[in-house]
């Protein structure tokens, strides 16, 4: 297969590129399973945008600074916050339906944001964006659809991190045929998402297991604040959850977090309350959690009229109906769930890694607007920014010329191994309890020495029995969750999203270290595989 640009990933960041790619490339959109399996189609809270006659692009700029804990790149931040107005307008002409009152944006408020400027869609935000958008993919001849196809690794004109190397393609495994083969194409585009199934309780979906990441680091392209997991504080408590999250925009409109007993504890732990920052909130529930034995806490939403939450939090209130648990009349139990990867493939703002002809968006991405803790919606908002951008910056190069490198497919998938599926829930174990909320000197050395073991064992197996998605998949998740532990491990503070007992503190102003963000810092991936 020959194309002008492969893209891995069919969330919002990649079908953004696809449809201002399409009408004049050749285009191949690469999905592991469904086009709206990803962590896109999940989103609720909606996208930040200043729009609101009280707000400005700086007054969304400091808010996102703060969340960040002084590690976002400034440039970075108010480069893409400056297009969110286009990027609503954009979302608007391919058919998103917003939740609109009295004629205008109805704009709601999360944690750590000043004032409301989240445009939303009730709270299925995402499920409203990635419908429109699908429909319009499906009916663009310019894009080839892969549906069930995962990547296994990046082609590469000359050794991995070799200057002068360039990508060439992706070689594909075909999740139905078994079908190992060469994609080739003079860009790519890594959309493929984050890493969240590193850890045993997360929002993300089953296909979020940190591919393009890994991918990238083998190629030798940096990665940057991978210690910075965002884990949402109000994931739902229970056992048929299935990763279902409880949006910010529950205690936006004035959700309180109580203890069993009914007593509210956020006071205590920041002013701000329930609309503090993310990872404020979770590591206060964590630290409520263990003083008192509880699995849970809960966020208590009843207060609100009936047919105020039935409009609002449709998706939430039916959700849980479901589940025994009417909102109207009771509180949800709530916990720390893994949600958000704030680290990745660094990238500049035309979306460009390390590695020429090679493009990292969205979670899978490190453009330094995140920082140390991602600010509620501004996960969309890169998604759509930074998505358009790549394709522009390919669209405004000459086409290049495919390299004919492609081997025949001369390998098929093999039956995964019963034991990898233990393999994955003890990295996943091993994750939540040393590498969580909050860590610990003594919890990351830990995890280090078994990460280092399976990730030997993971390349053994490949290399004696050949390649299964479940190995793959293990592969990449072991890969992922060294360079977490590496970054936590390396960073003699606590800050944002990384919190570590040991060194609880953070450096005197004048000692700070420079923030890891796009064209200055970050881990750079090996010369040969690792």
């Amino acid at each position: 297969m020959e194309f002008d640009v492969i893209i891995i990933g069919s969330g919002l960041a990649g079908m953004a590129a696809a449809l201002e790619l399409a009408p004049r490339r050749r285009v191949a959109l690469v999905s592991k399973g469904a086009l709206r399996d990803n962590a896109s189609n999940r989103a609720q809270g909606g996208i930040a945008a200043p729009l609101a006659a009280d707000d400005s692009v700086e007054a969304h700029v400091r808010d996102t600074l703060v969340a960040g804990a002084g590690l976002c790149d400034l440039p970075a931040t108010r480069g893409i916050i400056a297009r969110a107005g286009s990027a609503i307008a954009w979302l608007q002409e391919q058919g998103v339906a917003f939740t609109a009152e009295r004629g205008a944006l109805h704009l709601t408020r999360e944690g750590g944001h000043g004032v409301r400027r989240i445009a939303h869609a009730a709270d299925a935000t995402g499920s409203a964006i990635m419908a429109a958008l699908e429909n319009r993919v499906r009916r663009q001849p310019g894009i080839t659809l892969l549906e069930a196809h995962c990547a296994v690794d990046l082609i590469l004109d000359g050794p991995a991190g070799t200057a002068g190397t360039r990508c060439r393609g992706a070689r594909l495994l075909d999740l139905r045929g078994g079908r190992v083969f060469d994609a080739l194409a003079a860009q790519v585009v890594l959309a493929s998402g984050g890493a969240g199934q590193v850890y045993q309780a997360t929002t993300a979906p089953a296909a979020a297991t940190g591919d393009g990441i890994a991918m990238a680091w083998l190629a030798g392209c940096r990665v940057a604040n991978m210690e910075f997991t965002q884990f949402h504080p109000t994931g739902l408590h229970h056992a048929q959850a299935e990763g279902f999250l409880i949006s910010e925009a529950v205690r936006g409109e004035g959700g309180l977090l109580r203890l069993p007993g009914g007593a509210r504890f956020m006071p205590a732990h920041d002013p701000r309350a329930e609309l503090a920052p993310r990872d404020i909130v979770a590591r206060a529930i964590q630290a409520e959690m263990e003083r008192h034995g509880l699995e849970c806490v809960h966020l208590d939403i009843s207060h609100q009229p009936p047919e105020f939450l039935r409009a609002h939090f449709p998706t939430i209130q039916a959700r849980c109906l479901t589940l025994g648990i009417d909102i109207t009349k009771a509180p949800i139990p709530v916990s720390p769930s893994a949600h958000y990867t704030c680290g990745g493939v660094v990238a500049d703002l035309s979306g460009r890694s390390d590695v020429p002809g090679l493009y990292a968006v969205g979670e899978a991405a490190c453009t330094g607007l995140h920082g140390a803790n991602r600010l509620a919606s501004n996960s969309l908002l890169e998604c759509v920014v930074m998505g358009r951008a790549a394709a522009q910056d390919m669209l405004e190069q000459q086409p290049v010329a495919t390299a004919r490198q492609a081997r025949a497919a001369d390998e098929t998938a093999v039956p995964a191994s019963p034991d990898l599926a233990r393999l994955r829930r003890d990295l996943r174990r091993l994750m939540s309890r040393d590498v969580g909320v909050v860590r610990s000197d003594a919890s990351l050395a830990r995890a280090a020495a078994f990460i280092a073991s399976l990730r030997a064992q993971t390349q053994a197996r490949l290399l004696r029995d050949g390649l299964s998605l479940e190995l793959l998949e293990l592969r990449n998740l072991a890969l992922v969750a060294a360079l977490i532990v590496r970054g936590a491990s390396a960073r003699s503070e606590s800050r944002g999203a990384h919190f570590n007992k040991d060194r609880p503190g953070r450096p005197r102003q004048g000692d700070e270290p420079a923030p890891p963000a796009s064209g200055q810092a970050g881990h750079r991936g090996p010369a040969a595989a690792a």
